[in-house]
């Protein structure tokens, strides 16, 4: 089992950056993939990225990609969303969820693939 916190998060102009970071507990974070997701209000959660349990492979939606780096330490048990050039659409509450995931992570995009869930941290990007 793990335990997740994210951090980070706060209000941004266009075209800012913000670095979120999700710290996890226990002793086999590596073990885990870990994904970020956002939820803006009124809409349905959705993917965002996700990075393999050695990092070494990560995922991207198309909405994010080449603005949005996802990283982890594993010998801090903490995962790092680096976002830049944020958009008035990227407002949301970001979670990260952690996941075994012994069949592989070819369906790491997916909410339901997660068992573990962070409680969120607000994004918010004014334009």
């Amino acid at each position: 089992q793990v335990q997740l916190v994210e951090s980070g998060g706060g209000l941004v102009q266009a075209g800012g950056s913000l670095r979120l970071s999700c710290a996890a507990s226990g002793r086999t974070f590596s073990n885990y993939v870990i994904g970020w997701f956002r939820q803006a209000p009124g809409k349905e959660r959705e993917f965002v990225a996700a990075i393999s349990w050695g990092g070494r492979s990560t995922l991207y939606a198309d909405s994010v990609k080449g603005r949005f780096t996802i990283s982890r330490d594993n010998a801090k048990n903490t995962v790092y969303l680096q976002m830049n050039n944020l958009k008035p659409e990227d407002t949301a509450v970001y979670y990260c969820a952690g996941d075994p995931m012994p069949r592989g992570w070819g369906r790491s995009v997916s909410v339901g693939q997660y068992a573990y869930w962070g409680q969120g941290t607000q994004v918010t990007v004014s334009s």
